[in-house]
């Protein structure tokens, strides 16, 4: 047993034995599984907070030390016997993994995939630490420059923008969230010159990338044969399930939003197995690593494509790991799968982006090319809450005690296969047909939960939202130990758009990134946001909810209070004061025909005016989609694959 695998195994009985303390503090709590905490001192709800500070981050670091003691994937200081490959996939998120699993599936194609993360750990599976694996050392964390006006209620006036680094990249830390968008948005794909990604041609891959587990679903629309386990949560707030009846009530459908209709309301399908989330390396990676034509290699940062400026064709990269670096041939192919930040970052740095920008920091300019210059992003708002009259949200209390966990791990069942939203229900506000012109296609999503961000007393809600104690304190610490119904509507189709450009030549540099929220000049996201506030008010007071008598939280947001509570006014100023992204930020790298002036790559994902490079994830999409974007990033990595195949007659 060596030194890394006892300090391991000491932190995690170091936890359970300060859990076990615990648990007799809250022994006389009521309602143990839902319900207020009522009987707690204050000594113990004290004690409580320091536990959410600081125990789930013990875990995630206890955990590491046994993953470093027992890799899956070891990391050697040696170069490969043959420095080269037919292709090398530059990053292990969804895609990535997607199209390196299905290309090393022929045994004569030979290819390197390359992380600079790490391998996840187990506690990576555990949904309801999702909000601490995100500020993680399995995250990517930037800061985009301060906006005037918006964010404002934001430490700095800036949110915080995280983005997955290991092996199955955002699959380790976004919500679980599976949601593969409306038909009308893969069909308006094809309508702008994309050519093979309407909805009957990406339909087939979402299918085969997916083990459905579903109890209500349509079943055509549906795969049972693929490596992504798509299931019901194991667990689900009766608040939620309050909501869920409510909005039936109200008109709206029951539908399976993954099938043949989206607008209407649904509990979540999320990418769990057995109350455990499933993300692309557990699928995608870990069962074929021993592959003989693959070659996994993380904490491998790639600083630089290779690109032979006469003939303008890639040939490899250059990385460093180990604090050395790496030149590494690619005999067909580079494939950038880098991520919408990262992959658009690389192509800079190696010479394809604007001229203007390139020239600036003395980069060759090799292919002048938009990199960079769209970025679109899914807002929310997380301060749309309503009480209720009974203790029928969720409790922390449960993930205190020693036997929820033990159940869990054994079972797959009760309150820690928790996901943070439990329901998801699509409406369209029709505020204007401009940017969502199909009427069965939805504007809004609600995330529904029993949660918010009072549920573990604000430890994780403010790292998310990049807000100070004091603006948790006076809009959402009075809540606390209350019963709440936490509503979150999300922009889909926003008409703003930003952009990102280098910071610097240094590879190790974050992008500079510019969201432009709230710029668009018909003041359509705003006006979009409220309509959705007004509607989540509608469907409260239909009798599932009203029997819970549900009120909005009506405590002021500090500096709106001018405007008088639950005007349109109000509502604008509190949207641009807590206004968050969830991370949805695509289309840095858009996709489209040649002539489209916007346009980064091909339909074919080929980088204009570059050989043998593609860029095949999250940032070739052409627009938003009605959903989020990690299905799509598993059916861009299929859709790569058929496209590699065909060119180059895999059999």
């Amino acid at each position: 047993m060596n030194n890394l695998w006892r300090t391991g195994l000491h932190k995690i009985l170091q936890i359970i034995l300060v859990v076990l303390c615990l648990q007799g503090q809250y022994a006389e709590a009521e309602e143990p599984i839902l319900g207020e905490v009522k009987n707690l001192s204050l000594d113990a709800l004290h004690t409580v907070r320091t536990f959410l500070e600081q125990i789930p981050f013990a875990v995630f670091n206890a955990s590491a030390d046994f993953q470093r003691a027992f890799p899956m994937y070891p990391i050697t200081d040696l170069p490969y016997p043959d420095d080269y490959f037919d292709f090398i996939v530059v990053g292990a998120g969804p895609s990535g993994c997607v199209l390196a699993n299905r290309l090393t599936q022929h045994r004569d194609i030979k290819v390197l995939l390359l992380e600079a993360g790490e391998e996840p750990s187990i506690m990576v599976e555990q949904p309801t630490l999702a909000m601490t694996v995100t500020v993680s050392k399995y995250s990517w964390s930037y800061k985009p420059e301060p906006q005037k006006e918006v964010c404002t209620g934001c430490i700095n006036g800036r949110s915080q923008w995280y983005h997955g680094k290991g092996l199955g990249g955002s699959s380790l830390i976004n919500l679980m969230l599976y949601v593969r968008g409306n038909k009308a948005d893969f069909d308006r794909w094809e309508r702008m010159g994309n050519k093979g990604w309407g909805y009957d041609d990406v339909l087939p891959l979402f299918k085969r990338s997916e083990q459905v587990h579903v109890k209500v679903h349509d079943e055509a629309y549906h795969g049972r044969d693929g490596y992504l386990s798509v299931s019901d949560p194991s667990y689900a707030s009766r608040v939620t399930h309050a909501w869920v009846q409510a909005a039936q009530e109200a008109g709206y459908p029951y539908v399976d939003y993954n099938g043949k209709e989206q607008i209407g309301v649904s509990f979540l399908q999320s990418t769990t197995l057995k109350g455990r989330r499933d993300h692309a390396e557990r699928g995608w990676l870990r069962p074929f690593r021993h592959r003989k034509n693959f070659v996994v290699r993380k904490n491998s940062l790639v600083t630089k494509i290779l690109i032979n400026p006469k003939t303008k064709k890639a040939y490899g990269v250059e990385y460093k790991t180990l604090g050395k670096k790496y030149t590494v041939t690619a005999k067909k192919e580079v494939i950038l799968s880098a991520g919408v930040f990262n992959s658009p970052k690389l192509l800079m740095l190696s010479g394809v982006g604007p001229k203007r920008t390139l020239e600036k920091f003395d980069i060759p300019v090799l292919s002048n090319l938009p990199v960079g210059k769209i970025m679109y992003d899914h807002l929310f708002f997380p301060n749309l809450m309503f009480t209720v009259n009974k203790p029928i949200s969720l409790n922390i209390l449960p993930y205190l005690i020693p036997q929820t966990y033990v159940d869990h791990l054994t079972y797959g069942s009760g309150t820690p296969g928790f996901c943070l939203a439990e329901a998801m229900h699509y409406i369209n506000t029709n505020i204007t047909n401009t940017s969502n012109p199909d009427p069965d296609a939805a504007d809004i999503e609600y995330m529904v939960s029993g949660a918010s961000p009072v549920t573990d007393y604000g430890i994780s809600g403010r790292r998310y939202l990049n807000i100070p104690q004091g603006l948790y304190d006076a809009v959402w610490k009075p809540l606390e130990n209350k019963p709440l119904l936490l509503v979150i509507p999300v922009l889909l189709h926003p008409k703003s758009k930003g952009h990102m450009t280098l910071l610097s030549k240094d590879p190790a540099e974050s992008p500079l990134f510019f969201p432009n929220y709230f710029t668009d000049r018909e003041n359509h996201d705003i006006k979009t946001f409220i309509a959705s506030i007004r509607e989540a008010q509608r469907i409260v007071k239909s009798p599932a909810l009203a029997k819970f008598d549900a009120k909005i939280v009506d405590i002021p947001i500090p500096g709106c209070e001018k405007y008088g509570f639950d005007t349109d006014q109000y509502w604008e100023c509190g949207l641009r004061t807590i206004i968050s992204s969830i991370y949805h930020q695509t289309t840095t790298c858009k996709m489209g025909p040649s002539t489209d002036l916007e346009a980064v790559v091909s339909p074919k994902l080929r980088v204009f005016g570059i050989k043998n490079l593609r860029v095949a994830d999250i940032s070739i999409l052409p627009t938003t989609i009605s959903g989020h974007p990690m299905a799509s990033a598993y059916m861009i990595g299929e859709k790569a694959y058929d496209i590699l195949k065909e060119d180059y007659d895999l059999l």
